[in-house]
C-alpha cells in the first residue's frame, strides 16, 4: 500500500459532493438503473465478495455518474461528452432512456467493441484526435453552443455521486464488509465510493503504467501522468479529477490506500475471473482482484467492484 498521505492542497472551489448527495442520486436513479448483485465467492480458500457491476445497463457503472448529471435538472436541448469508452456509453444509454440527443466524442483509438455500442444506441459518435485529451477539446467546443450541455467523464460532483451509488448498494446489502477495492482512472468511481462506505478501507487500485490517482497522492496534487495500458481505455485518465482528488485528500489516510498493479497481474486475474467465476470482463474490471491476489488488499472481507465488461471476449 502507497505510504503516501493525500493533502489537501489542490482542493477545487467548486461545491464537492456528500454523501447525502450520493443518497439523493440513488433516488433519482432508481427508475433506470440495475441495482446489480453481489456474489460471494472464495479464491485460494479466502472469502470475497464481488460487486457485478459489469452487468449493469451500458455493461459498466459509467451510466451511474453520467445519468445523475443529465438528470439533475438543468436545462439542455443536447448533451455532449468526451470519452474513450465506458463513459461514452454510459451517457448515450442515459440520453436513450431519457429521448434526448447526444454528441459522443472518442479518440480514433477507442476499441471497437466501445464505439459500435455508442452508435448502436442512436447518438451522434465522432471520432477526434490521437487522445482522449484532443476528443475532449473538441467536445467542449460544441457543448459551447446554446442549449447543449457538457458531461465530464468524472471530474464533475453529480458524476461522483451518482457513481457512489455503486457502493451505497455494497454497504446496503453486505455491511460486514471492511473494505472495498477499486480500479481508479480519473477518480470519480474511488470518490464516489469514499462517500458510500462510511469508515470502511477504500483501495484504489491502478495499473503501473496508468497511475494518475497514485502520482496525485504522490505529488499532493493532481499532476500529468503517462498512459500505457492493457487497461488504459478504461483507466487512461492522463490526470485525476480535481473533484474526485479533493474528495479523496479529505479522507482519513488510515481509510486509503493507493496500490499499483503489473500487466501480467491483470492479465491473469482477468483469466481467473473468466476460469473461476465465469465473468468475461475487460482488463479494468480485473484490476481489483490483481491487487487482492497479489496481497495488497488487506481485510477480512473485501469487496472488489468489477466496474465493466465492455472488451471484445477472447481466451487470454
Amino acid at each position: 500500500m502507497s505510504s503516501v498521505v493525500p493533502t489537501p492542497s489542490a482542493v477545487t472551489t467548486t461545491a464537492l459532493p456528500t454523501t447525502a448527495d450520493v443518497h439523493a442520486a440513488a433516488a433519482r436513479l432508481r427508475p433506470y438503473v440495475r441495482r446489480t448483485p453481489l456474489l460471494r465467492v472464495a479464491f485460494d480458500g479466502r472469502p470475497l465478495v464481488l460487486k457485478l457491476e459489469q452487468l449493469q445497463l451500458s455493461g459498466s457503472f459509467k451510466l451511474r455518474g453520467a445519468l445523475n448529471a443529465v438528470l439533475d435538472g438543468h436545462g439542455h436541448d443536447h448533451v455532449v461528452t468526451a470519452s474513450g469508452g465506458n463513459h461514452g456509453l454510459g451517457v448515450a444509454t442515459g440520453a436513450s432512456l431519457l429521448g434526448i440527443t447526444a454528441t459522443v466524442f472518442v479518440p480514433e483509438s477507442v476499441p471497437e467493441i466501445k464505439a459500435r455500442r455508442i452508435a448502436a444506441t442512436g447518438v451522434r459518435l465522432v471520432r477526434h484526435g490521437r487522445t482522449y485529451a484532443e476528443a475532449a477539446a473538441a467536445a467542449a467546443e460544441l457543448a459551447a453552443q446554446p442549449g447543449h450541455r457538457y458531461i465530464p467523464a468524472y471530474d464533475d460532483p453529480l458524476v461522483v455521486a451518482g457513481n457512489g451509488t455503486v457502493a451505497a448498494e455494497v454497504v446496503d446489502e453486505a455491511p460486514e464488509v471492511d473494505t472495498v477495492v477499486v480500479a481508479a482512472g480519473g477518480g470519480g468511481l474511488a470518490a464516489g465510493t469514499a462517500l458510500a462506505i462510511g469508515s470502511r478501507l477504500l483501495v484504489a487500485a491502478e495499473p503501473e503504467r496508468c497511475r494518475a490517482f497514485h502520482d496525485a497522492l504522490e505529488a499532493g496534487h493532481p499532476v500529468d501522468s503517462a498512459v500505457e495500458s492493457v487497461a488504459a481505455s478504461a483507466l487512461g485518465a492522463t490526470r485525476v479529477g480535481e473533484v474526485p482528488y479533493a474528495v479523496l485528500a479529505a479522507r482519513p489516510p488510515s481509510q486509503l490506500a493507493s496500490v499499483l498493479v503489473s500487466e501480467q497481474q491483470i492479465l491473469d486475474a482477468r483469466e481467473r475471473l473468466w476460469e473461476e467465476c465465469r465473468l468475461a470482463t475487460e482488463p479494468a474490471a480485473a484490476v481489483p482482484l490483481a491487487a487482492w491476489l497479489a496481497g495488497l488488499v488487506p481485510g477480512d472481507l473485501p469487496c472488489l467492484v468489477i466496474c465493466g465488461a465492455n472488451a471484445e471476449w477472447t481466451p487470454l
